[in-house]
């Protein structure tokens, strides 16, 4: 079995550690060709077409429309990360080449750090320490804190995050609330809301879980943000474009909400002079508060478990069974 990854560049170095690509070669006969933006895209199609098994993720150059007429001895691609679509189109997809990505692997991880956002945030935790640093000790507390208990708290999307997330803030006992119209069954203490209207309406926090598609990009607007009551809530660990952050950020600025958030519009970018970064309302973790893995790349003792999701399902394909976490369209268009 013949295994491959291009990368555009150089290899990502959290991805391609010494110690995954020998388990690879073990498993066949493995190829990692560097430098691939300087190839055609005829050029490159030739290469995949050769290979059993095409690795994407981090780095990779995409793979060519050209593959979707014609994928030669290709028959799967392996994504290890989760957005596919920069490496993958919908169109060689569906020209019968089996794609999967890291599927579930990253969801505990980013249940948590939604988890950890919320407590900062409900216990203004940032106005707390900013307050110290400035050499006075204790706030106004007037209208501050909160608590999660007998609380309504909205899970917008309750997809395998936003189930974990629902199951990491039980033990707080609140009233949950839920909007997802692709997910058929919710579990009994669990009310779903028909619209995001009425999730807005009916809660004081509001957790964003959803991947961010066409119908989800900006669908958190202002007419929705200011259904919030006071001192009301938002946390976002899905994707920054969901939220109309100008709406968002004109709530912030005001006082009258409050938000952690780990993703931002706009490539997750806020420049060095923005005001928003010393609001005392607002907590900003750079899309990195899910992080929970060691430095692997410089371990080379141990695989990661994305690493090790690529190297089962490999061995699966290999062995002629289903790959797990495998791609039809509506999974495609919804993952981010």
């Amino acid at each position: 079995m013949r295994i491959l990854h291009i990368a555009a560049d150089a290899p990502d170095l959290r991805i391609w550690t010494p110690l995954f690509q020998r388990v690879l070669s073990d498993i066949g006969s493995f190829q990692l060709q560097t430098q691939g933006c300087r190839e055609s895209s005829e050029e490159l199609a030739r290469r995949i077409r050769e290979c059993d098994v095409l690795i994407t993720g981090w780095g990779s150059i995409r793979c060519p429309d050209a593959i979707a007429s014609d994928p030669g001895e290709l028959r799967y691609i392996c994504n290890v990360t989760g957005e596919t679509a920069p490496y993958v189109s919908e169109e060689v997809m569906e020209c019968g080449v089996q794609v999967s990505n890291w599927g579930d692997d990253p969801a505990q991880r980013v249940a948590e750090g939604a988890m950890t956002l919320l407590l900062a945030t409900l216990k203004d935790l940032h106005d707390q320490i900013l307050t110290v640093r400035r050499g006075a000790w204790q706030m106004n507390m007037d209208c501050r804190g909160g608590s999660i208990e007998n609380e309504a708290v909205g899970l917008y999307g309750f997809g395998t995050t936003g189930s974990r997330f629902a199951k990491l803030i039980q033990p707080f006992r609140p009233r949950l609330r839920v909007y997802d119209p692709y997910t058929s069954e919710l579990p009994e203490n669990v009310l779903r809301c028909e619209s995001l209207e009425e999730l807005f309406n009916e809660v004081r926090i509001v957790s964003i879980h959803a991947a961010l598609t066409p119908e989800t990009r900006n669908s958190v607007n202002a007419r929705l943000l200011s259904l919030l009551p006071d001192r009301g809530v938002i946390i976002n660990t899905a994707r920054g474009a969901i939220i109309d952050q100008a709406a968002l950020f004109a709530e912030l600025e005001s006082g009258r909400l409050r938000a952690g958030l780990d993703v931002l519009d706009d490539g997750d970018i806020l420049p060095t002079d923005h005001p928003a970064r010393t609001w005392p309302n607002l907590i900003l973790t750079t899309h990195r508060v899910e992080y929970g893995w060691p430095p692997f790349w410089k371990d080379n003792t141990r695989l990661s478990s994305m690493q090790k999701t690529v190297i089962e399902n490999i061995r699966r394909f290999a062995s002629g069974k289903e790959p797990r976490f495998l791609f039809d369209s509506k999974r495609f268009a919804r993952t981010t």
